[in-house]
């Protein structure tokens, strides 16, 4: 049976009950849970006197291995505790080293490596001696369909609700980066009307800057219900402010819908528990849009759109383009999603190119490129 690993909600509550290991070292490409454990244990464990004599911070590119170690190997004053914090341990030469310090490392010390952006090989002495006596953390990249749990429990812990458009909404502008993510939580919860614990589509308007009907996720929305005027109306405002619509987030956006609709017409079950359960969603009213983009995209027609998004971000990256700008591109890209919504349709199937890149890059989409344009 397979070690169950540890989350960062279980190092929290560990810390939160006292219980200390010798080491916490948090790895792996998000940096998020990385600084909100480093940060727990750098503010909570020891107090404001006993932090002047035992609360150390260094950073990788500055120290080696013998310097941490030697710090590790303090003795805490008038403290029972001493805190080593070693920040972008990444820069770090020889780590592996820090492997002889493990095999009998000293219990009053709390030693935090903090190492951003990489993991551990976890095949190598070092991790099996990290494991043996504290924490070995591997900090994820959050993923795009996991985003509205993330930021519905954040707010939850906070005492706040939020309205599932305006969790879309945030979702959709703001990203998987869960630092700058947070920081417009916090902006929320501070500018929220007091006495009010429900966030509303028209505070996220107001205080993060994204339009409550012009964004990403209404002009999804359009899409899939093949809405043309509406559509229209997003693409004419996202044309007059490009800053804050750039093309790449909305192509990333629509790649990321049309690539788990076509693995949903792979769902054993079509409803909304079945497709949630089979695309990993946290909760069945996340499955609703798909269930209906089903009824108006046929698997053929979601093929060769996925195909046409990548077609247009190539061509938004300056691949095979010498004049279209970003908002005729959209345009153009939209056009091929609801037919004649521009009246300027591409007739594709006289293009050999194209023909060629629908068929072999089209047709298997989710095997050859489905981690280009998402990063995932």
């Amino acid at each position: 049976m397979a070690k169950q690993e540890i989350t960062c909600d279980d190092i929290l509550r560990e810390l939160k009950a006292g219980q200390y290991r010798p080491i916490y070292y948090l790895m792996g490409e998000e940096p998020y849970y990385i600084d909100l454990i480093s940060d727990y244990i750098t503010d909570n464990v020891l107090n404001e006197t006993e932090k002047e004599f035992n609360l150390t911070v260094v950073y990788g590119a500055d120290v080696d291995v013998a310097a941490i170690i030697n710090a590790a190997k303090r003795y805490p004053m008038m403290s029972e505790h001493q805190v080593v914090v070693v920040k972008e341990a990444q820069n770090i030469r020889n780590i592996e080293e820090l492997s002889y310090y493990l095999q009998k490392p000293l219990l009053s010390t709390i030693l935090v490596i903090c190492h951003k952006h990489g993991v551990l090989d976890k095949r190598k002495k070092l991790a099996a001696e990290i494991e043996k006596s504290g924490i070995l953390f591997e900090s994820r990249k959050v993923k795009e369909s996991q985003l509205p749990v993330f930021i519905t429990s954040y707010m939850k812990r906070k005492g706040i609700d939020l309205e599932p458009k305006a969790t879309s909404m945030l979702a959709d502008f703001v990203g998987t980066d869960l630092s700058r993510l947070t920081g417009e939580l916090e902006k929320l919860i501070i500018t929220l009307p007091k006495g009010q614990t429900r966030v509303t589509p028209e505070q996220i308007e107001r205080n993060i800057g994204i339009s409550k009907d012009y964004n990403n996720f209404e002009l999804r929305s359009a899409i899939v219900e093949k809405d043309v005027l509406k559509a229209n109306r997003i693409i004419k405002y996202f044309e007059e402010n490009p800053k804050t619509n750039p093309i790449q987030m909305t192509l990333s956006l629509l790649f990321g819908f049309f690539s788990n609709l076509m693995l949903a017409y792979y769902a054993p079950e079509k409803s909304e528990q079945g497709i949630a359960a089979f695309l990993g969603l946290k909760s069945p009213w996340q499955s609703r849009e798909y269930l209906n983009a089903m009824r108006m995209y046929n698997g053929i027609k979601t093929m060769q759109i996925i195909g046409e998004i990548r077609y247009t971000d190539a061509k938004s990256k300056g691949v095979g383009n010498p004049s279209l700008n970003d908002s005729d591109l959209l345009k153009s890209c939209i056009d091929f999603l609801i037919p004649y919504l521009f009246n300027k349709r591409r007739k594709y199937e006289n293009d050999s190119f194209m023909c060629h890149f629908i068929i072999f890059r089209g047709i298997f989409p989710l095997f050859f490129y489905y981690h280009d344009l998402s990063g995932n």
